[in-house]
């Protein structure tokens, strides 16, 4: 079960981050010895038939990353494009290349592409290996002409012509690398990149780390309450509906305080449920002492959805993000296939 993030990671000075400290400077060098090998051809970069958006991030947790995919997905396609989405289906038993379908079962292919292949019905592929995933998605459809990397961004072996970092400031921690903190790449790695979408506020140090890279502010908004599980058939109910009610609060998500406020914003007296990212549910884990509503997210939804729950909720949210970020991705995508 993959455990919450360590709370040294928010601080330098806490001495576990500094006893640590040598090992994330070798994780470093290894780091980038690996991308330097990629960039001069030490090791083989794959490109596939179609371009690719790759959309990730430089530290370990959630920043956002699969509302982005979602937002993205839906802007390809209004501009004409037809999406794909890869992903490596984190929290599923198997790495092998599975086509993920809108009635599979979480465990199989992972949380959040399952809630992709629901949310935006588009073709998703799951596997370790996104080159061999995105093989198997054109192949199973071939009308796709553009694919979708979800976190993605370390995955070298995979050509990309555009590159999307989300950055969440509170997921950057103390921004040291791995182990001292949550980095899987140096802060300067965002100046590399085509464009950051930033969830919430960022520092100064991190904005001057992304130099002049096209900058994206993004909020989740989400107004509408969908039933889980044996209430399917019950009709939605506005989240205002709640406001001055106590409320069980679920989300097995990277920053599950993000979701608590959101709820407390909009007036419901949050009852907070934490569960570890990509957490697999038991029916067990959602039987509490009042029967207050129980609203919880998406991502948890879709594993929860068999469950016999009632007065059980789920809280779809969209990514708002300026339509200026998608013009910007499509003539990137439009340049590299030219150059191709």
């Amino acid at each position: 079960m993959p455990r919450p993030t360590p709370r040294f990671w928010q601080s330098r000075s806490d001495w576990r981050a500094r006893a640590l400290w040598p090992l994330s400077r070798l994780f470093g060098a290894v780091a980038s010895m690996r991308r330097f090998l990629y960039r001069v051809g030490g090791l083989r970069v794959v490109r596939l038939e179609v371009p690719v958006v790759v959309v990730g991030n430089i530290a370990v947790g959630g920043s956002g990353k699969t509302p982005v995919v979602q937002w993205l997905v839906e802007r390809l396609r209004a501009r004409g494009y037809t999406p794909g989405v890869v992903s490596r289906g984190y929290g599923r038993a198997s790495g092998a290349v599975v086509l993920v379908t809108a009635d599979a079962a979480a465990e199989q292919v992972g949380d959040e592409p399952l809630l992709l292949a629901r949310s935006v019905a588009c073709p998703v592929a799951v596997g370790a290996d996104r080159v061999a995933a995105g093989r198997a998605l054109l192949a199973a459809h071939p009308e796709c002409n553009v694919i979708v990397a979800d976190d993605g961004m370390q995955h070298y072996r995979l050509h990309r012509d555009v590159e999307v970092a989300v950055v969440d400031q509170r997921v950057i921690g103390n921004a040291l690398l791995l182990p001292a903190g949550p980095l899987r790449e140096p802060l300067g790695r965002l100046a590399s990149v085509d464009l950051v979408v930033a969830h919430g506020a960022l520092d100064a140090a991190t904005r001057r780390a992304a130099g002049a890279v096209p900058m994206t502010e993004m909020a989740l908004a989400g107004q509408v309450l969908r039933p889980v599980g044996r209430g399917a058939a019950t009709p939605p109910l506005a989240l205002s509906d709640l406001a001055g009610r106590r409320v069980h609060a679920v989300a097995g998500i990277g920053r599950p305080e993000r979701f608590f406020a959101q709820l407390a914003a909009q007036g419901l007296r949050v009852i907070p449920h934490p569960f570890p990212d990509h957490h697999v549910f038991r029916v067990e884990d959602l039987c509490f002492d009042s029967p207050d509503p129980l609203i919880m997210t998406s991502k948890d939804a879709v594993k929860c959805a068999s469950f016999a729950l009632t007065n059980a909720w789920e809280l779809p949210v969209e990514a708002c993000i300026a339509d200026t970020a998608a013009d910007r991705i499509v003539e990137k995508l439009l340049h590299g296939h030219q150059a191709a």
